[in-house]
């Protein structure tokens, strides 16, 4: 089905378009990637209803509680031989009150990307680990000296305190032959890139991996890897969700996709059981919706699906049919972490929206006053 753009698509001003009959109702967490310490809930009409003040600038990945609190990754920067500097490194995941009170932290050298806080109240965060040079050599796919230390996520379960508990190494598990770096032009410094984790309800886990185009279900209790979602269709996505159907969400970036120009966007839905494809959408004008990097996708309550186009920082939302119901464009616009001059961007890594219902108790008085 196709629809008419919204007027004005994109600009900085907050929302820019809201069907009130139709849009979910709730508020919607948004956090820039570039830089800045804050992370924001605005409500429908795009007010502001909320603001957490971070002790470091918001890493790759906010969510709340099922109590309301805030959990946050955060990027304190160490020497790791392979983070050091590059934009998607972490080191810390936290939970924070809806004061802005730290209730806990965990520190963890090897952090990038996601870490979520799991059913049994421990964390579980994306680290990484060198690959031994007789497996890499064997990976096929990617650009780069076949010479060069290639390197691999791991999944690292820590307690509250920081102990280690529970850890898996990609390498032990991936297949060079079936796990190929690609579609095009990757580069071999990474055999997997993971950028999200999902924690399923019997445990196993799901993590995108942006460099095998693929989305990895692995089992707590062997480390195998059970399902491969979307290694034929998928490029470079980002932001795995479980829906409440029991299905896979997917933003798929596409920024090398392989199957014309100029390259495009689209949300995906796969069938768990058997990987197949049961939903997408993508912009009536395909380009239209595109980021090559970041990004989100969240099947909501009521059926529609937000998603975060992460390198314009826009959020919207659609129908199951595809109609856009609600259009917000971050309007805050920060320095680079560290800097306080030059280019500011209102980029972000995802976007999460929750009923009102989720701050009941909480203290989120403005929030419950929207009610």
């Amino acid at each position: 089905m196709t629809f008419a753009a919204a007027p004005g698509r994109k600009r900085l001003e907050g929302v820019t378009y809201c069907d009130a009959e139709r849009v979910a109702e709730g508020l919607t967490l948004i956090a820039g990637s570039w830089g800045g310490q804050s992370v924001h809930l605005v409500d429908e009409d795009g007010t502001e209803v909320h603001e957490w003040q971070l002790p470091w600038p918001p890493g790759l990945g906010q969510d709340l509680s099922p109590h309301g609190t805030l959990i946050a990754n955060g990027k304190v920067r160490d020497q790791h031989p392979f983070l050091s500097g590059l934009p998607f490194q972490g080191g810390a995941i936290a939970e924070f009150s809806w004061s802005g009170e730290r209730l806990w932290e965990v520190r963890y050298s090897g952090h990038h990307h996601d870490g979520i806080l799991l059913a049994n109240g421990n964390v579980m965060v994306l680290g990484i680990a060198r690959v031994p040079e007789e497996i890499a050599a064997r990976v096929r796919g990617g650009i780069g000296e076949a010479s060069e230390p290639m390197w691999v996520d791991t999944l690292v379960e820590l307690t509250k305190g920081g102990e280690a508990v529970w850890e898996w190494i990609g390498h032990e598990h991936l297949d060079p032959e079936i796990d190929v770096i690609g579609p095009g032009a990757m580069d071999r410094s990474e055999w997997t890139h993971g950028n999200g984790i999902v924690e399923l309800p019997d445990g196993d886990l799901l993590v995108s991996a942006r460099q095998i185009s693929t989305v990895l279900r692995i089992s707590r209790s062997t480390g195998g890897i059970t399902h491969r979602y979307g290694a034929a269709t998928l490029a470079g996505q980002h932001s795995p969700w479980l829906t409440d159907a029991g299905t896979l969400l997917v933003f798929d970036n596409g920024f090398n996709r392989q199957d014309g120009w100029p390259p495009y966007s689209r949300l995906v839905e796969f069938d768990l059981a058997t990987g197949e494809e049961v939903w997408e959408y993508t912009d009536p004008v395909r380009w239209e919706m595109f980021s090559a990097l970041q990004s989100s996708a969240q099947r909501l309550e009521n059926g529609n699906t937000l998603a975060c186009e992460g390198l314009t920082g826009r959020v919207f939302e659609v129908t199951g049919s595809g109609e856009l119901v609600w259009e917000y464009v971050n309007p805050h616009l920060v320095f680079r972490a560290g800097e306080t001059s030059g280019i500011q961007s209102n980029r972000m890594f995802r976007a999460r929206k929750y009923p009102r219902s989720r701050f009941s108790g909480s203290g989120a008085g403005a929030a419950e006053d929207r009610e």
